[in-house]
């Protein structure tokens, strides 16, 4: 990387021996990019924004929250009733981690239809599944946090589920617990963790986009670029395009803070916890309902491996499985606009990842949208985690194995000045 020379003398002098002003022009506004990205690749930035909108709020909520059984409900309420604006801060991190989880399902749906996942973004991908996984950590404890019916006895059914890993399950669930039951120092623990983990991402969100910005970004296309007149700079042409997704994220991100702060809450969840006391149906957040379908869905023992060890190993494994993707996927094109036969499947999947959210919202004995009896959400999860598998480990690699695609274009510029001129000469 060249350093560039500033007019400013000030900015030139500290650029001369921290050539951060460089890094920032060579990388945020001079950037390669790939002349054709569509809305769909402006969803990274918006989980980055989302990210710092998180933070932020996080340590404003942290000065005013107390991590004592006794006191951890009240003090939520007190956030809400007398600190300045503490209604409207609470809301924005309370609804800033569906946004977050939203934007981010998105980004890597996006990822997945246009094959961003290949060689050589393979480094790219693998640091993105463990982003979601810290995001999963961080939601978890932080929805134990305002000590609510549904925020207790969630935490009480997650954290029993390690009991279920041969000889050291026990001990983990102790050590999680910091004792024999949830209580106090589970609260504390969980706070702590709730605190730190976000930093954590924001250290692999750092090597993500250090990853992108090596090969740089896929495109809808899935082929690279042949030279500079296949590429744009970030600024002002991206930038601008960011800056257009992000008003109408916040419009729709702050339509639910101000007029609908609770539609992804659960109202038992302003009851204080009780233990003595459950919930007739326990519910995850939205954004878990898959995994937790995924889990409920092995009612079954596998000779002498129970159904609850193979449920916590399926559900972990459903994220686990996005690592290997890359491998898994033995296509040499990576667009399914060019992959006609994977580009059905990949909206079959969609599809079954949205059934999944469903059932596992539902109570698992319940006939499917109020049907027959002897169809139940349970034999629903059933049919759709054994299809989520499928389709990374045997549809995956068959379709790489048997589809033909379509022939590829020479460079990114041929078919934009093909469309280009074809809309001239309609004109």
């Amino acid at each position: 990387m060249t350093t560039r020379t500033w007019n400013n003398p000030i900015i030139r002098w500290i650029d001369y021996r921290l050539p951060v002003f460089s890094f920032m022009d060579h990388h945020l506004v001079d950037y390669p990019t790939p002349k054709n990205l569509s809305y769909w690749w402006n969803f990274g930035s918006l989980a980055g924004i989302t990210l710092v909108i998180m933070i932020a709020t996080g340590v404003f909520l942290a000065m005013h929250y107390t991590p004592h059984v006794d006191y951890a409900f009240d003090s939520v309420e007190r956030i809400m009733r007398d600190v300045n604006y503490g209604w409207l801060i609470r809301y924005l991190h309370m609804n800033g981690a569906s946004m977050f989880f939203l934007v981010v399902y998105i980004h890597m749906f996006r990822a997945l239809y246009y094959g961003s996942y290949k060689a050589p973004r393979e480094i790219l991908w693998i640091v993105g599944v463990l982003i979601l996984f810290a995001m999963m950590a961080t939601a978890f404890v932080g929805y134990v946090l305002p000590w609510g019916q549904m925020s207790f006895w969630a935490a009480t059914v997650i954290t029993n589920l390690f009991s279920a890993i041969p000889l050291v399950g026990e001990s983990i669930v102790t050590w999680l617990w910091g004792g024999f039951s949830v209580d106090n120092p589970t609260l504390n623990r969980f706070f702590s963790l709730h605190y730190l983990l976000p930093f954590v991402i924001f250290g692999l969100v750092f090597v993500h986009l250090w990853a992108l910005h090596v090969h740089r970004s896929n495109n809808p296309l899935g082929i690279d670029t042949k030279g500079p007149q296949d590429t744009i700079p970030f600024h002002p042409y991206y930038t601008i395009k960011d800056a257009f997704g992000l008003g109408a994220f916040m419009i729709f991100y702050l339509g639910f803070v101000f007029f609908a702060p609770d539609f992804f809450g659960e109202a038992i969840n302003y009851e204080p916890a009780n233990p003595l006391v459950t919930p007739p149906h326990i519910v995850p957040e939205w954004y878990f309902l898959p995994y937790y379908a995924i889990l409920r869905s092995i009612d079954f023992d596998i000779w002498f491996v129970s159904a609850k060890l193979i449920g916590v190993i399926a559900m972990f494994a459903s994220i686990a499985v996005l690592f290997f993707l890359p491998w898994l996927d033995r296509s040499p094109v990576r667009s399914a606009r060019f992959r006609p036969i994977y580009k059905q499947f990949f909206w079959i999947f969609f599809l079954v990842c949205i059934l999944l959210g469903v059932v596992g919202k539902h109570p698992p004995n319940d006939p499917v949208f109020g049907g027959v009896e002897w169809f139940q959400y349970i034999h629903l999860g059933k049919i759709t985690t054994a299809y989520y598998f499928l389709h990374f480990l045997v549809i995956i690699p068959l379709i790489g194995w048997l589809e033909r695609p379509r022939p590829l274009p020479e460079s990114i510029s041929t078919p934009v000045t093909r469309r280009g001129l074809a809309a001239e000469g309609t004109a």
